[in-house]
Order: structure tokens, then sequence, then C-alpha cells
């Protein structure tokens, strides 16, 4: 039996190139929420494809050019800290995946969109439940989703130093508690997420 994903939800969709499209980083108390859409050939496909989380950071490097370098198409999109304030985490996330789709170089009929959420993309939508492991092209898309958001997170490291970004890329770890709690909020900390207002308590109580 085949493990992994395949193409067969995309030769569902008929004719018409299909993206698969996903997003990463709708969890952590910082930074951006990223997307990524992705049209795949089916003749020259990466080899080892999986959903983001399933791979080690090593192959996901390497699937990553691989990707760029093999796919029809592909683009990441990005939410801002703002933006994710002022629209909520959910439809941030799909702004990010309406730009990445709008910036693709090849207009897709369909998009195949990891999750159960209908975003309103400028193609035919189809939602698919743990897409990641089901399909190649959301599979290649959690891939460059992911890959994109942590570089910027290290970058923010080195710009908001002391919070551990380079090695949690922004989720609940042992030193970002720390580091809220003796540094405050960074500009790129999420402020309506509940452990940074709890840090911001602390620290407001701690001034008075």
């Amino acid at each position: 039996m085949p493990t992994g994903p395949d193409m067969m939800l995309e030769a569902a969709c008929g004719p018409g190139p299909v993206c698969g499209v996903d997003e990463a980083g709708r969890g952590p108390w910082a930074g951006p929420v990223s997307a990524a859409a992705v049209i795949l050939d089916p003749a020259r496909m990466p080899k080892g494809l999986n959903d983001s989380k399933k791979l080690s950071a090593k192959a996901r490097a390497a699937l990553e050019d691989e990707i760029k370098d093999m796919a029809v198409a592909w683009c990441v999109g990005m939410a801002s800290v703002e933006e994710i304030a002022e629209l909520n985490i959910l439809h941030a996330a799909g702004l990010a995946m309406r730009r990445a789709v709008e910036g693709l170089s090849v207009r897709p009929s369909f998009a195949l969109v990891d999750g159960n959420y209908r975003f309103v993309l400028p193609c035919e939508v189809k939602t698919v439940i743990k897409g990641d492991s089901l399909s190649c092209s959301i599979a290649a898309a959690s891939i460059l989703a992911k890959e994109a958001r942590d570089r910027i997170m290290v970058e923010m490291d080195a710009v908001y130093p002391g919070y551990g970004f380079a090695g949690h890329k922004g989720y609940h770890a042992p030193i970002h508690v720390e580091g809220l709690k003796r540094l405050g909020p960074s500009p790129i900390h999420r402020l309506g997420w509940a452990p940074v207002k709890l840090a911001l308590a602390s620290v407001a109580g701690e001034e008075a």
C-alpha cells in the first residue's frame, strides 16, 4: 500500500492547473502567518513529499529547493502581525493564502486548500482535511510556507534577541516564556494572544 500523499485529488479536479494551498504559523505567539500555493507537474515530481511537520529540517530544506525547481508555479504570501490583529488569525491566514494564489505565474483553475474552511480565492476551492498528508500539492505548499516563515523568525531572533525565536519560531517554549517575562513583548508579538497579554499585565504590574 502506498504511504504519504499522491496526486489523486489533483486529477479529480479535472482539466486545468490545480494548486495546493497551505499555511504555517497560525499557532505561534509572534511573527507573521505565511501561506504557499504550488502547482506541481505530475511528470516531474520531487520525491519524498509529505506534511512538513512529518519531515526533518534537513529534508524540508532539500525539498524546498526541489519544489521551487520542479514546480510549474509557486508563490509564498504573508500576513503581518498588524493584519492578524486587525482581521483575526483565521482571516489573516486566508489573506496570506489569497496573496499566494494571486502571485502564481500560472493562474490555477482549482485550489486544494488544507483544512475545512473555505476561503475566498481567485479560483474554485476544495477544502481537504489533513490535506498535507493526502495531496502532494498541499504537502509541497506546507513545506514552502513553513520554510519561508522559519527563515523570517530566525532573522527576527537577531533583531529581537532574548526570546529564542530562532529555536522555537515563535511557539510556546520555556525560553520564550522567560523572555516575555523579562523583556515584555516585542513589536512582532501577537498582543491578542493570552500568554502575551499575561506578560504585558505582569510587566505593567511590576512597573506600577
